[in-house]
């Protein structure tokens, strides 16, 4: 057994405008804050520790740096639309009216960005 196959993961983004990323990561996502420190945002990730390190600078990652599993991806891009998020669309993926794609082996994907241009994912995975 490995020293960490136990172990809880603590999920890392990065903002340089935390008041931004509290009140997206809150209101928008649903988020519940833990901890507003020096050092980092904290919020309850569904049981997962999201850590929004509050940093100086910043180049967002050119890929998706966090995702969700979800059980129905159309009404989690809905919810999240009327919330005021944009999603990505992808030069050469096929991806529907509302920025869904559709992985070959079934997975449906939709991709937009938190206040600091990290790259974020809703999947939901096709039934077993």
């Amino acid at each position: 057994m490995s020293a960490l196959s136990s172990c809880n993961v603590i999920a890392f983004v990065a903002t340089t405008e935390p008041a931004r990323a509290r009140d997206f990561y809150a209101r928008v996502l649903g988020l519940r804050l833990v901890e507003d420190g020096p050092g980092a945002l904290v919020f309850d990730a569904h049981g997962t520790m999201l850590r929004i390190t509050k940093v100086q600078s910043l180049v967002p990652a050119s890929h998706t740096v966090l995702g969700w599993t979800v059980s129905n991806i159309g009404a989690t891009v809905d919810a999240l639309a009327a919330a005021g998020v944009a999603f990505e669309r992808f030069t050469g993926l096929a991806q529907d009216e509302r920025g869904i794609w559709t992985s070959p082996d079934g997975a449906k994907i939709a991709w937009f960005k938190d206040p600091a241009g990290n790259t974020l994912s809703v999947t939901e995975f096709p039934a077993m």
